[in-house]
């Protein structure tokens, strides 16, 4: 009985033994390849640490499932993990990941971005390669997403710029053609014959005809002292004659200077009878403007304005000129000018001043242009629109919005082949519309002189160039570029 009991003891021990070998053996194995029921591969696969959720990376399981946003869990491999710089099943090797909303923040592996909860973009390394000898913020971009976010470019040229800068402008008299008619004596009209304001003069008709005492005194003395020369012409004293010859002058020169003309004088000498008019001619050609002279006794002295005459041969222009378009006007540069009651009429003037002054209420200099006026179409007060013609030479012009200006500094894209796009810092001239042509830009649009920055045969960007810019900086997280909108 007793060995009976022995040998059931002995065959326990055995049987636990075996037991207990069978599970260390298929323990280990399990270690080294998980079973399929927690989601493991069969020997000699690729192991995996866990499953997480592709819609939220965050939340992981140790075996396959579903999230509980619904979704399929997928596999983190090991070999995945242990490395920083992996790649995708297309090969391509991925330098780190970044927060497509804070490029700043990076990870050396994919999961989601602490501050907003994004999923972390790869930074591939064919990428960095491709651009690490191209300006900084140069970005590639594949033919469909270009199509897709509407990108069009045009080719750099040079062309001819001449622009017409139009305006309107006011009719003035010219200033320099203006005579002022005193007399040189106290006295009373008489006579008047410009007797309304609009009246044609020329130089030499008469003006009013006027009574002064002052006059009729020295035409007196004149006459005596005539007499008194001839008398004593043959005087035994010479200095007796010759006083009696210098008060002739000295009468003569009085009567001059008080306007009296040669042809008076010369009769007055030859009736020897003293006028009691005097009449006074105008000494310049033109319009009389203004009058003070009414007959039938005015009384009238030297500084009364009597008399304006207007010469309007030849006529002012003054033209408005926005501040910002004063550089491009200069004095002797021709002008167009019509009338609205003369259509299809043309006439042609010159720059022959610039206002040295702003008007601060509608910011704009005065120019003043000097026309010819021979058939008198031209009167003081009338508007009329002012053309001139700027030629800007040969110059580079783009599209205005090719051009991203943040006014600190002007960048536009330009085309490097393959996808890829530069920005590139430029210096802009004036901007203009009208132009017949531009680069990749509808004939009157608004388009920009480029003074440097471009070259002729360069290809830029002139739509889409916002997409792009925000695209360079997503994908530029260090090194993207340094302009700022």
């Amino acid at each position: 009985m007793k060995t009976k009991l022995l040998s059931i003891f002995i065959l326990l021990v055995i049987v636990a033994s075996g037991a207990w070998f069978y599970r260390s053996v298929i323990s280990a194995w399990f270690q080294t390849s998980p079973t399929t029921e927690t989601g493991a591969t069969a020997p000699g696969e690729r192991r995996i640490l866990y499953w997480y959720d592709s819609m939220n990376p965050a939340y992981k399981s140790d075996k396959p499932g579903k999230a509980p946003d619904g979704m399929d869990l997928v596999p983190q491999y090991a070999d995945e993990e242990s490395t920083a710089k992996t790649t995708t099943p297309g090969e391509r090797k991925i330098s780190y990941w970044y927060d497509p909303m804070h490029p700043a923040y990076k990870a050396d592996k994919p999961g989601t971005a602490p501050d907003c909860g994004m999923d972390l973009v790869p930074k591939y390394a064919d990428e960095e390669s491709a651009v690490k000898d191209l300006p900084p913020g140069t970005v590639q971009i594949s033919s469909e997403k270009q199509q897709l976010i509407g990108v069009r470019t045009g080719k750099v040229e040079r062309q001819r710029i001449q622009r017409v800068l139009r305006v309107v402008g006011r009719i003035g008299i010219d200033e320099t053609r203006v005579s002022h008619i005193h007399t040189k004596v106290s006295g009373y009209i008489e006579q008047v014959y410009a007797n309304f304001v609009g009246k044609e003069v020329k130089a030499g008709d008469p003006l009013f005809s006027i009574y002064s005492p002052d006059l009729v005194s020295t035409q007196q003395e004149y006459l005596i002292a005539v007499r008194a020369q001839k008398e004593l012409k043959d005087a035994p004293y010479k200095e007796v004659s010759s006083g009696a010859a210098s008060l002739v002058t000295a009468a003569r020169e009085r009567l001059r200077l008080w306007d009296m003309s040669e042809a008076e004088i010369a009769a007055l000498e030859k009736d020897g009878k003293v006028k009691r008019e005097v009449t006074i001619y105008s000494p310049a050609t033109g319009i009389v403007t203004e009058r003070a002279a009414y007959q039938h006794g005015r009384f009238v002295s030297p500084e009364m304005d009597l008399y304006i005459i207007t010469d309007l041969s030849s006529v002012w222009m003054l033209a408005e000129v926005f501040e910002f378009e004063v550089p491009y006007v200069h004095i002797g540069q021709d002008a167009t000018v019509r009338l609205s009651y003369t259509p299809g009429k043309t006439y042609t003037g010159k720059v022959s001043f610039i206002n040295p002054s702003v008007d601060p209420k509608t910011r704009t200099v005065r120019v003043r242009i000097e026309l010819p006026n021979p058939n008198l179409d031209f009167k003081p007060d009338m508007y009329a629109d002012v053309e001139l013609s700027i030629d800007y030479g040969t110059q580079i012009v783009v599209p205005q919005e090719a051009v991203l200006d943040s006014g600190a500094e002007q960048i536009v894209f330009v085309a490097r082949g393959d996808g890829y796009f530069e920005p590139r810092p430029i210096k802009i001239g004036p901007k203009m519309a009208g132009l017949p042509k531009g680069v990749g830009a509808a004939a009157g649009s608004e388009q920009v002189i480029v003074l440097s920055g471009l070259r002729p045969g360069e290809t830029i960007v002139t739509s889409g160039n916002f997409l792009i810019d925000s695209e360079s900086r997503l994908k530029n997280p260090a090194g993207g570029p340094k302009h700022q909108h």
